[in-house]
Formats: structure tokens, C-alpha cells, sequence
């Protein structure tokens, strides 16, 4: 019996090393190098959007759905970008986001939610941004390192993948996609 569990707990901590440093973390901005369909985020991130999405929490269970409406408005390589969630628990959310990308594609952001700077770069169809959160107090207030990834679809649909980290621990992930209002 004593060599069942030794085999178990090794499965639950091989599962637990995948999970936690390997699978969302292995893709890399440099792999979108050579892609064709170019996602430039003042072009793609402008004007009026709606977003669809679901957040898993630590468990991987679904804990909330959203949808959103975003206006981004860009002046050259400086913009903002405007979020109005909507969350299946009747919350309601407001981020307006400060942007600036320079020439070479890097991505600077800023929003009352976020801690310092989010800071990314765009490259192919891909854009991958990395901050710190600050939860609302109704959900703790707690700050959690996200790493966010967009990916532009060939029919002009966004994307959006992001994980939750505290601690350098995956406590959550969102799923979205996003497209222009029509």
C-alpha cells in the first residue's frame, strides 16, 4: 500500500510542476516572429469592441462569465483603451488603460488597477503583455502577477488568454474573445 501512494504522489507532483511551470509559461512572444497576419494594436485596438469571456479560478473550475464593451482611441503611438465589464455575478467593472508602443513593437501600459507599469510587445499576430493586478476589495485586494496573451484570428477576432499568478502559483486563468462592434 505504502508504494501506491509513493506512486500517487509523485503523479500529483509531476501534474502540479506542469501545471505550474511549464505549460503557460513555455510559449514566447519570438515564436510569432515569422507570422503573416499582422496584429498592430493601434490599428486592432481601435474604435468600438465587444468581448466575451469566461474566468476559471485555482481549482479550474468556471467561476464567473463576463461580457464587455471596449473604445480604444489611438494618437499616433499613444492611446487609451477603454473596458466595461459586465460579470455574470452582477458585478460590474470600469479599467481605463493608458497605452504607448514604440517602434519596435514594445508595449507600455498603465491603469488604476495596475501596479507600476504592464509592460509587452507585439510581434506577428500575437501581443503579449505582463503586470501586476490589484483585485477589488470584494474579492480581496489581493495583487496577482498576470501574464496576458492576445492573438489575432484570421477573421479579425482577438483572442485572449491570461494567467493568474500569486505567489508563482496559478490561481486563475480568463479565456476571452473580443471583435469590432458591428
Amino acid at each position: 500500500m505504502t508504494w501506491i501512494l509513493y506512486i500517487v504522489t509523485l503523479l500529483s507532483l509531476f501534474s502540479f510542476i506542469k501545471i505550474n511551470f511549464f505549460s503557460f509559461k513555455n510559449q514566447k512572444i519570438a515564436d510569432f516572429n515569422n507570422d503573416i497576419q499582422i496584429f498592430d494594436i493601434r490599428k486592432i485596438l481601435n474604435g468600438n469592441m465587444v468581448a466575451e469571456g469566461m474566468i476559471y479560478g485555482v481549482s479550474g473550475q468556471l467561476s464567473s462569465t463576463f461580457t464587455a464593451r471596449f473604445n480604444g482611441v489611438w494618437d499616433g503611438n499613444l492611446g487609451s483603451f477603454t473596458e466595461e465589464f459586465n460579470f455574470s455575478t452582477g458585478k460590474e467593472q470600469l479599467r481605463k488603460w493608458n497605452l504607448s508602443i514604440d517602434n519596435d513593437g514594445n508595449i507600455v501600459g498603465t491603469a488604476d488597477d495596475i501596479i507600476g507599469k504592464a509592460t509587452g510587445k507585439q510581434i506577428g499576430s500575437a501581443v503579449k503583455l505582463n503586470y501586476k493586478l490589484r483585485l477589488s476589495d470584494d474579492l480581496g485586494g489581493h495583487v496577482i502577477s498576470v501574464v496576458d496573451w492576445m492573438h489575432l484570428l484570421e477573421n479579425g477576432t482577438v483572442f485572449n488568454r491570461s494567467e493568474f499568478r500569486k505567489y508563482g502559483v496559478r490561481v486563475g486563468e480568463l479565456v476571452a474573445t473580443f471583435r469590432k462592434e458591428l
